[in-house]
């Protein structure tokens, strides 16, 4: 392939990075010896071999049963191309969920092939770095060539393993594709090499602002995934069977919940979310899993659901994406029997189910007593979206500072603590620093009150702080005669201090006829003082109304509705439902709150787990997690159900049974994740799963009562070549010249 062979010939002779702190000279192995003669050249190596891991995004779900896109009605687009099987070799990178990423993760295991080369001969008497900080490095580098391993044996399949760098007169005939297995024997080493090395060196947590960094945690994720595909029937050979699988993925369990990891159950306010788990993917992962200890790996950033996945109703909002379907919709059980509401179709399109009658399902209220899951993931017809503001005539803000740089001050928030609280140290003559934006709307017409509140500590003995004040920012501009000052933040000799700031008048006076949504503000900690060090948490913008109309907290998905089914518009649900899993209800053009996709979490290592142990002893066998711990495929499963509020599965199903519950609770925790895309592949059942998809069109009568009509998406996109990704013809067309061999995936010819 013309970019494979280009890249190693490139690092044979330039070893060029494309990180930034990387100044290397252009000749050869001399800039290799330069930088790894020096510890900033090395680290900086390091950080070079991050970074090529393809982010996983909610696009994804519309390339699965899961969701059908908006996009579809917008000819060429990704989605209308996919839907009508006009994919080819030659556009796959233009329409897959991430492009084309042969290139570039192969780039990423290259940067990881020198880096282990090199670092085993570094001189440390010179470069004046420990044995533990190579030994740790190592184990960093060994985990993300397996990373990235696994990112391509996953989509391509068979892939060339390159364990080392090629020299430049390597004779490319002899490469050859690997199978599967062999990649991820190859994983499996990689996740040993790292995990031999001692916890001192390779441990559990990162540094204070290195989020991101590999972790002991992450090689143990991998290999189980790895595994647990390697034994599934797309690609089992007979070298991982389901007990090989069992073995990885129990030593990986059973190690995670021994150090700490375990399923976010943190209970949320009733206004910020509807249950743990609909909390857990609006909450932001840290450094120190000061809250967060269900998190492996995050590679992926804050998305924008409700711009790129949206309500009509919300402000800003381009396309409603990732429209759920009816067929997702069908698999949350019913909570109180903890049984499927429907158990198939009688029809290939789906459009007739075959409804479970001992569930408690009653589709005339189709949405009601579902798994609590399905309330935090889809906006359905009625579904609750302002949670805990339905009514009342008081908002309150959580203001939280940006996330830097400041002006002459350094700003740590502890999240650890309850309430979280941020330490100031203002290092300057001139220190301040702004707020995070949130949706200020005010109604000046009703209005009755804006106090600003915070409980605060400051020095035991200075009152630097007896200037400080705040300006609003409107239309990016501060005006300084509308500074409005605090009045003196006295020293409080450790304790803690409520104070609170009356806003009304100043902000009639000063805003009432120039204010938009979109203001922002600064605090302004001193003027012109020495270094002091204030605390400051609970920090609450309160704005009270004499009366406030009453508003509709829900959505309404029927025909006609603001939210309504639409079949001629992309910023209206082709489905009958939205997305809502990510999406934080407070959300809006000047406050993004929405959440990201976690890469690996403990919820999936417990489902691979789950996985192995019904193939490989069925589902109700004790298995020893390694140290006493005993726990079956049921329990595993079990385990994750009782966080989401769902009853146990119940004891003595048969293989067969317990296998559809499973992958449908895989599909249910596990969805918008990009798990399904990869789990109906491994599988086989790509034909049954992604050839039809369905909505629900929702009709208001006159006495207001429903009618739901099943509506139907065919499409072109389930037969066998979908099961693996294209490779872009060039590259194809290159290693025929060289090896004689088709390199291209089966059906993209």
């Amino acid at each position: 392939m013309k970019k494979y062979i280009i890249f190693l010939i490139a690092f044979c002779l330039t070893a060029v990075s494309c990180n930034e702190m990387l100044d290397l000279e252009a000749d050869g192995r001399t800039s290799l010896d330069k930088i790894f003669s020096e510890r900033n050249g090395i680290t900086g190596y390091l950080n070079s071999c991050y970074g090529y891991c393809p982010a996983p995004y909610m696009d994804r779900a519309s390339l699965t049963d899961e969701a059908q896109d908006a996009d579809d009605l917008t000819a060429g687009s990704k989605f209308a191309v996919w839907y009508s099987d006009g994919v080819t070799a030659s556009n796959y990178a233009s329409y897959s969920a991430d492009g084309g990423p042969w290139a570039g993760l192969y780039q990423g295991i290259r940067n990881c092939n020198v880096f282990l080369e090199r670092i085993g001969s570094v001189d440390r008497s010179v470069t004046g770095i420990s044995a533990n900080e190579v030994a740790g490095w190592s184990a960093q580098a060994h985990t993300l060539r397996a990373l990235y391993y696994l990112q391509l044996a996953k989509r391509y399949g068979a892939v060339p393993v390159l364990a080392g760098t090629y020299a430049t007169d390597h004779d490319y005939s002899g490469d050859r594709r690997e199978p599967f297995s062999a990649v991820v024997k190859q994983i499996v080493a990689d996740c040993d090499a790292a995990l031999e090395t001692s916890v001192e060196a390779f441990g559990w947590g990162v540094p204070t602002n290195s989020f991101g960094v590999m972790t002991r945690a992450v090689p143990y994720a991998i290999k189980s995934q790895a595994a647990t595909y390697a034994a599934s029937p797309l690609w089992a050979d007979g070298t991982y069977d389901w007990d090989d699988a069992l073995d990885i993925s129990r030593e990986a369990l059973g190690t995670l919940l021994a150090n700490d990891y375990k399923l976010f159950d943190v209970v949320p306010q009733e206004d910020i979310a509807q249950n743990p788990y609909a909390l857990y993917f609006i909450t932001s992962s840290d450094d120190q899993r000061s809250v967060d200890k269900e998190t492996i790996y995050q590679c992926g950033a804050q998305m924008e659901v409700w711009r790129n996945a949206g309500l009509p109703t919300t402000s800003g909002m381009l396309k409603s994406g990732p429209c759920p379907t009816q067929e997702l919709v069908d698999s949350y059980e019913m909570q109180a029997t903890g049984e499927l509401p429907v158990l198939g179709y009688s029809d290939e399109r789906h459009l007739t189910p075959i409804v479970n009658t001992a569930s408690g399902y009653d589709p005339a209220n189709p949405y009601e007593g579902r798994d609590p899951r399905f309330y935090a993931s889809v906006y359905y017809n009625g579904a609750l979206r302002t949670l805990g503001a339905g009514g009342g005539n008081t908002r309150v803000f959580d203001m939280m500072f940006v996330d830097g740089p400041y002006n002459d001050c350094e700003i740590n928030w502890n999240m650890a603590e309850n309430p979280p609280y941020c330490g100031i140290l203002t290092t300057g003559g001139d220190p301040y620093a702004y707020f995070k934006p949130v949706d200020f709307a005010i109604n000046w017409e009703t209005l009755k009150s804006i106090t600003f509140s915070f409980e605060y500590m400051t020095d035991a003995t200075t009152d630097r702080f007896r200037d400080a004040g705040f300006y609003f920012v409107v239309d990016g501009s501060i005006d300084p005669n509308k500074h409005f000052k605090l009045g003196n933040l006295a020293p409080t000799n450790g304790q803690i201090t409520l104070f609170t700031a009356d806003l009304t008048e100043h902000m009639k006076t000063n805003f009432a006829d120039s204010w938009n949504a979109e203001a922002y503000i600064r605090f302004d900690f001193l003027e012109q003082q020495a270094a002091s060090y204030m605390m400051m948490r609970n920090i609450k913008v309160t704005i009270e109304y004499e009366a406030q109309e009453a508003v509709d907290p829900n959505v309404y998905t029927y025909v006609g509705a603001p939210d309504g089914i639409s079949v001629n518009s992309r910023r209206a649900t082709r489905t009958g439902y939205y997305l809502r899993k990510f999406n934080n209800w407070q959300s809006n053009v000047s406050n993004n709150a929405d959440g990201a996709i976690r890469l690996f979490r403990l919820a999936e290592v417990y489902l691979n787990f789950a996985e192995a142990a019904y193939q490989a002893k069925g589902p109700d066998t004790p298995v020893d997690l390694g140290d006493g711990t005993m726990m079956s495929a049921r329990d595993a499963v079990n385990a994750v159900r009782r966080r989401a509020g769902m009853p146990e599965l119940p004891a003595g199903l048969s293989v067969q049974e317990f296998e559809k519950r499973y992958r449908n609770e895989r599909r249910v925790e596990l969805a918008f994740e990009e798990h399904r895309f990869f789990d109906v592949r491994r599988w086989n059942i790509l034909d049954q799963t992604d050839k039809y998809v369905t909505g629900m069109r929702i009709t208001r009568q006159s006495d207001e009562s429903y009618t739901y009509e099943r509506i139907g998406f065919a499409r072109g996109c389930w037969s066998d070549k979908y099961k693996l990704y294209a490779l872009e013809p060039e590259e194809v067309h290159k290693m025929v010249e060289h090896t004689g061999e088709n390199w291209q995936n089966p059906g993209w010819n």
